[in-house]
């Protein structure tokens, strides 16, 4: 069964364009100005529009106050908000009930102990994404290139829908899949030729990766 997938950090119709033509199931847009993937809502909601119905439009925020989130979701008009910050289960909570979205929460993950932090959201996300937990000297919660030990993941209850991201690329993503049985895959720096610039062969590369292991029978009791 081919997994989603989400190209994150989109800023230019080509890319977006692309990702959607090769089979982005997602495409995600990064609204913190710290990232080079930081877009404006409004830009955004024009290269979304480009392609709405296509695929999911997901707002990726970080610690997003309501004033920021009235104008990223006016403008995107998103299917998915995405919280990739310090937010609660309460926080999420009250943001589904203001503009009746469904709601994906990223975990940075280092070690097992990172993952109990998924329990008291488990029933208030709609889904988990899991990232690596930035270097040191960091500002950027996600988008480093960096991947974890996917072996963490096995503890997880098979009921956890999540998508897998860190340092996802064409060389790897067989061995991600095939560790981690992820309904979800998530990537941003692994189809970039500098950070913030999408790479068009990259995401093809990425792409013809994928499908090669989707052709390719499911190891026996890896699948979720």
């Amino acid at each position: 069964m081919k997994p989603d997938v989400k190209i994150c950090g989109l800023k230019t119709a080509e890319a977006v364009e692309h990702a959607v033509h090769r089979g982005a199931s997602h495409i995600g847009f990064i609204f913190f100005g710290k990232s080079p993937r930081n877009i404006e809502p409004d830009l955004a909601g024009d290269l979304a529009d480009q392609v709405r119905g296509k695929a999911r439009i997901v707002a990726v925020t970080v610690n997003a106050d309501d004033e920021e989130l009235d104008e990223i979701i006016a403008f995107l008009r998103p299917d998915i908000v995405q919280f990739h910050g310090s937010e609660s289960p309460e926080r999420l909570l009250h943001v589904k009930a203001m503009y009746g979205l469904p709601a994906m929460k990223a975990f940075s993950v280092r070690e097992e102990g990172d993952l109990r932090r998924v329990d008291p959201f488990i029933g208030v996300a709609d889904r988990f994404l899991f990232d690596a937990k930035p270097p040191a000297g960091s500002d950027l919660p996600g988008g480093n290139g960096v991947s974890f030990d996917w072996r963490l993941l096995r503890g997880l209850d098979a009921e956890v829908d999540y998508m897998l991201s860190g340092g996802l690329n064409k060389d790897n993503i067989a061995e991600a899949l095939a560790e981690t049985g992820a309904r979800g895959i998530d990537i941003s720096s692994g189809v970039e030729s500098a950070p913030g610039v999408k790479n068009l062969q990259m995401i093809d590369a990425f792409f013809d990766a994928v499908d090669k292991v989707v052709s390719q029978p499911a190891p026996a009791g890896r699948a979720k």
